[in-house]
């Protein structure tokens, strides 16, 4: 692994000469923020040497070549929602954090187009679009907090991808800072483009490794004129999995289908602290259906009661959406106030694959004496199963979540499934990319990003290990 300098006095001042003394944290109390994301295992975490809050890409672009002069990590960082330690400064390093560059630049209603900084919240993006009657598809559950930038560099999900796919099919263009501090714009506001590789798509997913994201080009659609949500409760979880492809086999346009399992129904009724339809067996499939009228929704709904109904479903409810949603939602938050500390283990199956690969790993856990709660995007296959830490000593649990995963992603590969469906590889899951990728596959990656970064200055230490 390569080796780096350390941040000394002569760089922080250089810092403050780009960016602006108020601009650069060193602070001990202030950069502990910056020490950790969602992620909370002290394995993970780790103090940065100095924190640059950037306002244009032309600062981040001088940053990136003093630290190439200086051999420097320079490791990109959003809103800090990820659960992989992604934007940890793992090998030391600057902290270039997007925070201040938080404008929507443009709302271009004739192309359909939103132009934004990397640090917008996507739920301001969200509404931004709603504001001028159109709708921005990419959802991930995060919305609330994280940003368009992290969502672009992890390649984020949601609710919604089962219909409008994840956020690389709503962007179109990037600007970027390279590895070497050159300010490139890569694709556009062309709906096609193919003109040599695409490297926009490249940079979605790379999770900071490849440039640094300083503006972003968003895919606008019409806002839909009417939706609905449905709640379905089955009482078991391979009955609410084995309804999904029935429903999509029926032409039914879904926009949204999620699961949660009985543990997590509880888990977030507790959480949320409101009641939820028969949370004491309950296993819940939640669809939501957009289109132009209600009478053409409402048609759907009955087909999918009908399919539902017939294979054991106790009841399908038109759902309260805010609460239902909240419950969703609070899937991650409900289960830190069980256990400061879990796993997130975000898998991808094949769809057919989820009840059997739900019902191996809560097997797994109960032989080895944890807890597993899962919950996902039934119809993408991406299963969200979090593994709690609870009460369990540090020693322990250390040496039980490693032959849980082992024993877990063997499974998982042996489905035909992924380490990763939307959150990224991160610091957290290296070893796991090292096992269980396809070697030829895992290469190829290492020679684009030797190709792109030949320093690697950019974000070392996440998703593999280049040795130099």
């Amino acid at each position: 692994m390569k080796t780096y300098n350390k941040v000394g006095l002569k760089i922080i001042d250089e810092l403050k000469v780009i960016s602006g003394e108020k601009n650069v944290i060193t602070d001990s109390e202030k950069l502990e923020n910056y020490s950790h994301d969602e992620l909370l295992d002290q394995r993970y975490m780790k103090t940065p040497e100095v924190v640059v809050l950037p306002e244009t890409p032309e600062e981040i672009s001088k940053i990136v070549k003093m630290a190439v002069r200086e051999n420097i990590p320079v490791i990109p960082r959003g809103a800090g929602t990820a659960l992989t330690s992604a934007s940890i400064a793992c090998l030391g390093g600057i902290v270039v954090s997007l925070e201040k560059m938080n404008k929507i630049l443009e709302i271009d209603a004739g192309n359909m187009f939103m132009v934004t900084e990397p640090g917008v919240r996507t739920g301001d993006v969200q509404e931004a679009a709603r504001e001028k009657g159109f709708l921005y598809a990419g959802d991930p559950c995060s919305g609330e907090s994280s940003f368009i930038g992290g969502n672009v560099a992890t390649n984020a999900g949601g609710n919604k991808a089962v219909k409008y796919g994840t956020t690389r099919k709503q962007v179109y263009g990037v600007e970027i800072v390279t590895a070497k501090g050159e300010i490139v714009t890569l694709g556009g506001k062309c709906m096609k483009d193919s003109t040599g590789y695409s490297l926009v798509n490249l940079i979605i997913g790379s999770e900071g490794t490849l440039g640094i994201i300083t503006k972003i080009y968003l895919k606008l659609m019409p806002l839909p004129k009417e939706s609905l949500d449905l709640l379905i409760v089955f009482p078991d979880l391979a009955a609410a999995i084995g309804v999904v492809p029935k429903i999509m086999m029926a032409g039914i346009s879904l926009t949204c289908i999620e699961f949660m399992d009985n543990e997590v129904v509880r888990n977030c009724e507790k959480f949320i602290r409101e009641s939820l339809p028969h949370s004491d067996r309950g296993n819940y499939i939640i669809i939501k259906l957009e289109g132009a009228s209600m009478d053409a929704l409402e048609e759907e709904s009955l087909k999918i009661d009908e399919i539902c109904s017939a294979n054991g479903a106790i009841e399908t409810l038109v759902a309260d959406s805010g609460k239902i949603w909240k419950a969703r939602k609070a899937f991650a938050e409900a289960d830190r106030a069980s256990s400061l500390v879990f796993s997130a283990e975000d898998i991808v199956v094949p769809l057919a694959k989820i009840p059997e690969a739900v019902k191996e790993i809560t097997m797994m856990a109960k032989r080895y004496g944890m807890t597993v709660h899962c919950a996902g995007h039934a119809g993408d296959g991406n299963i969200h199963a979090h593994i709690l830490k609870e009460t369990m000593p540090d020693n322990e649990w250390n040496e039980k979540l490693h032959s849980l995963q082992d024993e877990l992603y063997k499974l998982i590969y042996s489905l035909g499934g992924k380490l990763s469906g939307e959150h990224g590889i991160g610091y957290k899951r290296v070893a796991l990319m090292e096992k269980f990728a396809n070697p030829v596959e895992l290469e190829m990656m290492k020679a684009i990003k030797k190709a792109l970064d030949p320093n690697l200055i950019l974000n070392p230490g996440k998703i593999f290990v280049i040795d130099q």
